[in-house]
């Protein structure tokens, strides 16, 4: 039996930062003040209770922040008026967006400060999502072509079109062509996408179509890693989506002799080992990083 490890399986440079910026405060904490965080920094469980064993704890919102607490904004970036409500009182901001996400939102401000309506490809309760719509305040979030289709267009109005960071670039295209053919030839489409995203999503499809199963590391709430596990299930093969080595179905995974590892762009290292070696030790396979 043969695993087949994902070059482009774990932290992106996005979620190293963040936690690298983290790390920062908890080194050098606040003499007055508690360290937070605005919701769960980055979309992997297992991470955030690490940080949680260390006194760091996640804010729903900024009501029950004090003066001088000192808060990490998380990775997916929070929304424009959250981030003056925070200020407002009096809390310390370290900024942990992920500097995609930060060209996203300004891109989306620079295209409405033109009075033009966002058409954005993303899942509306993301909280990138919210983040990036908090830029616009004309704007449109759709998840799928069905739902773009259904959208009543305005003929005197100006559109353009964005994604989420983490969104599949290949159906962001055809959406684009769709716009093109059916709204406008000359809309205006920001580059959004992540290129980790995009180079990560490629590996898969190319990893996918020489084994007979995948397996995808990473929380059940990270979209960029639910989306890694559908293109796998796209591709026709077995594919299963688990956050630790405790969830993997080693007896269905013991039927295919070939199989395909990656991990989400917030999946820490040391989880994917474990995974590695849980697969490793049940079925005596090796592991080799793909070529």
């Amino acid at each position: 039996m043969e695993l087949i490890i994902a070059r482009t399986a774990g932290f992106c440079m996005g979620v190293d930062m963040a936690l690298h910026k983290l790390d920062g405060a908890l080194a050098d904490p606040p003499s007055q003040g508690r360290i937070r965080t605005l919701g769960p920094l980055i979309h992997n469980p297992q991470v955030l209770e690490r940080y949680q064993a260390q006194g760091v704890l996640q804010a729903g919102n900024a009501e029950g922040l004090q003066p001088g607490d000192v808060v990490v904004i998380r990775a997916h970036g929070i929304p424009k008026d959250t981030q003056a409500e925070l200020l407002d009182r009096k809390a310390v901001l370290i900024d942990a967006t992920c500097p995609k996400v930060k060209k996203a939102q300004i891109l989306i401000h620079r295209q409405a400060e033109q009075s033009k309506h966002l058409l954005l490809f993303g899942e509306r309760d993301h909280p990138e999502v919210r983040g990036l719509i908090s830029y616009a305040p004309e704007h449109t979030v759709f998840e799928n072509q069905d739902e773009l289709t259904a959208v009543k267009f305005l003929p005197d109005k100006s559109y353009f079109l964005a994604a989420q960071t983490t969104q599949d670039r290949d159906v962001f295209m055809e959406v684009r062509d769709w716009l093109c053919a059916n709204l406008s030839p000359d809309i205006t489409v920001l580059d959004t996408i992540c290129n980790a995203t995009k180079d990560r999503q490629e590996e898969v499809r190319l990893l996918a179509g020489s084994v007979e199963a995948m397996i995808v590391v990473g929380g059940k709430n990270s979209g960029n890693t639910r989306r890694l596990a559908q293109i796998a299930q796209e591709c026709g093969v077995f594919a299963t989506h688990v956050e630790t080595a405790d969830e993997l179905p080693l007896e269905e995974l013991a039927r295919y002799p070939r199989m395909g590892l990656t991990a989400g762009a917030s999946t820490p290292a040391w989880i994917i080992e474990d995974v590695v070696q849980t697969l490793c030790r049940r079925f005596g396979c090796e592991s080799r990083s793909n070529e």
